[in-house]
């Protein structure tokens, strides 16, 4: 069954999104919040490893970019942005989550 998994520590001060990306499977959903909104950084290293996976679809809260500062220009072109209904829809669409901190 898929997974919406949802990031949101620092790629540059947690293991978060590399723990989560270990464990991806087919069909499942990456949200960014938090700061791990920092991983959807084009240039990032982060944002390389998210290359690896180009059928994850990646998201990213709007409300958690724009409190850091992070023009929507900066963003790897594969993260939609959502706001907190769409996350809810993504809740809806993924009845498993995890959370990764």
């Amino acid at each position: 069954m898929p997974v919406l998994h949802v990031v949101s520590g620092s790629p540059q001060g947690s293991h978060a999104l590399a723990h989560c990306l270990a464990r991806v499977q087919e069909g499942d959903a990456l949200l960014l919040s938090e700061n791990g909104v920092y991983a959807a950084l084009v240039d990032s290293a982060a944002c390389r490893s998210l290359n690896v996976f180009p059928r994850l679809s990646v998201y990213a809260l709007t409300p958690d970019l724009e409190a850091r500062g992070i023009a929507f220009d900066e963003l790897w072109p594969g993260v939609e942005r959502i706001d907190y209904e769409g996350f809810v829809d993504l809740a809806v669409r993924y009845p498993i989550s995890l959370s990764w901190f």
